[in-house]
C-alpha cells in the first residue's frame, strides 16, 4: 500500500498545476466558455478525485477517497455493496456535493463547483444500470432525440438534422451494433441491445469521460462479449470508468482495477494483483 500511496501523491493535480484562483468561473474558465476541447490533459490525467469525503446522517459513504483516471483509459471499479461506488459517481457528475476534497476534470475544470447539467456540458456522460431510453420510439429516433436534448446542440426539437448529424447517427449505430434495428421500436430490443442503445445516446454528445454502471447485469453471455468489445472500442478515444460486479467481465476488459471499501481505495492494480490481495479476499472476493 505504501507504494500505491507514493504513486498517488506523485500524481496529485496540485503537484503539477497550481490551480486555485478566486476569479475562476467553472463554466467560463478564464474569460471564455468552457467546452470539451478546453479540458487540459497535458499531464495524462482526465480525472482527479482527491481527498473526497461524503457523509449521510453520520455514515461516511466516501472517506478521504483518492482516485486518478488516465486520459483514454478503461478503468473498472469493484467493491462490496456500500463501498461508495455510486456515491463516487454522484460526486463526479455533480449530483452530490462532497463535504471535503476536490474533483477535477483534467487540470483545469473543478467539477465540485458544477451541477449535473454543467458537468454533462463539459464532456462527462453517465449511464445508469437500468436503461433510460424512449421505448415507443425507434432506435434512430432515440439517437435523434439525444442530439436534440443536448443543450450544446444548435437544433430545435422540430428541426431537421443536418447531414453531419445524420452521419454521426449512422456511425454510432455501427459502433453499438444496431444498424439493422434502426427503425425498430426500442421496446422490442433485447435487454443487452437496450443497454447499447443508451450508450449510443450518450455518445451522441461525444463525451470525453463515460461512467458506466453495471452494464452487463442481466445480459446473456453473447451480449456480455459484445459489450466488452464495445467498451474496449470506446477506450482510447475517450476515458471509460465501469462499475461492475461480474469478475469474469471485469477481467475481460480492464488492465487496471480499483477496489473500493468503506469509501476509500482498498487496492489497485491488475486483476491478478487484486484477486491475490489478502485484504480484497477478506472483504470482497472471499478466501
Amino acid at each position: 500500500m505504501k507504494k500505491l500511496e507514493n504513486v498517488r501523491e506523485f500524481m496529485r493535480r496540485d503537484r503539477v498545476f497550481d490551480f486555485v484562483d478566486k476569479g475562476y468561473n467553472p463554466l467560463k474558465g478564464y474569460g471564455h466558455a468552457l467546452s470539451k476541447g478546453d479540458v487540459d490533459v497535458s499531464h495524462g490525467m482526465i480525472l482527479y478525485v482527491e481527498n473526497v469525503s461524503v457523509s449521510f446522517d453520520g455514515f461516511k459513504a466516501l472517506n478521504d477517497l483518492n482516485l486518478y483516471i488516465k486520459d483514454g483509459e478503461l478503468r473498472c471499479i469493484i467493491g462490496p455493496n456500500g463501498a461508495g461506488k455510486t456515491t463516487m459517481m454522484d460526486v463526479i457528475t455533480g449530483k452530490t456535493r462532497p463535504d471535503e476534497g476536490r474533483v477535477f476534470f483534467g487540470q483545469n475544470i473543478d467539477l465540485t463547483r458544477m451541477n449535473e447539467t454543467q458537468v454533462a456540458e463539459v464532456g462527462i456522460g453517465r449511464k445508469f444500470q437500468k436503461p433510460t431510453i424512449f421505448p415507443e420510439h425507434s432506435v434512430f429516433q432515440n439517437l435523434e432525440l439525444a442530439i436534440k436534448m443536448d443543450k450544446r446542440a444548435v437544433v430545435s426539437v422540430r428541426a431537421k438534422l443536418s447531414q453531419s448529424q445524420l452521419q454521426r447517427i449512422d456511425e454510432v449505430l455501427e459502433l453499438i451494433g444496431l444498424p439493422d434495428q434502426r427503425q425498430l421500436a426500442a421496446k422490442l430490443l433485447s435487454h443487452g441491445q437496450k443497454q447499447w442503445l443508451e450508450i449510443g445516446m450518450l455518445l451522441m454528445s461525444d463525451p470525453r469521460l463515460l461512467l458506466v454502471d453495471e452494464p452487463v447485469a442481466g445480459m446473456t453471455h453473447q451480449e456480455m462479449d459484445r459489450t466488452a468489445k464495445l467498451l474496449n472500442e470506446l477506450a482510447g478515444t475517450r476515458s471509460v470508468v465501469v462499475v461492475e460486479h461480474d469478475m469474469d467481465f471485469v477481467r475481460s476488459i480492464a488492465s487496471t482495477v480499483t477496489v473500493l471499501h468503506e469509501g476509500s481505495v482498498l487496492a489497485e492494480g491488475t486483476m491478478d494483483q487484486v484477486q491475490n490481495n489478502d485484504k480484497v479476499k477478506e472483504v470482497y472476493l472471499g478466501s
